[in-house]
């Protein structure tokens, strides 16, 4: 794999999990799939980033991992958030749901979501980047 050759510019990892961050991360790094890596360990946060830089498509992710199970704000939460953003956010932004949930009803209500485009199950793993990466 030619690590000049990544599969996306910017990925943020939303997740209030600090291994699940890092281990996201790693696993993005080592198989060349960003770029550069957001760390975001709240939804909060993740649309406060999206919101500061609506206006500065460089600085904004080509996709998002984003995780079900957060406090304050869970991750559907932050996609009825997420809907009140420009249109220039959600057309630049993927958003793949990321979960340790088996729920079939966490999954359903994901994928009727129209900015959810996969829904995985935690952890990720190279296998899971190539689905990502090629749908």
């Amino acid at each position: 794999m030619d690590p000049n050759n990544f599969n996306f510019e910017k990925v943020m990892i939303v997740d209030d999990a600090e291994i699940d961050r890092f281990l996201a991360k790693k696993v993005l790094t080592k198989h060349a799939f960003a770029k550069e890596v957001l760390p975001q360990e709240s939804a909060m946060n993740a649309l406060s980033y999206l919101s500061e830089n609506q206006e500065n498509k460089e600085a904004l992710p080509d996709l998002i991992f984003l995780d079900i199970n957060m406090p304050k704000m869970n991750g559907f939460d932050f996609l009825e958030e997420y809907k009140k953003l420009p249109e220039s956010v959600k057309k630049k932004c993927i958003i793949v749901m990321l979960s340790s949930s088996l729920l079939p009803e966490d999954r359903e209500l994901a994928m009727n979501n129209p900015y959810v485009c996969q829904f995985l199950n935690k952890p990720l793993t190279a296998d899971k980047l190539k689905d990502v990466a090629n749908p």
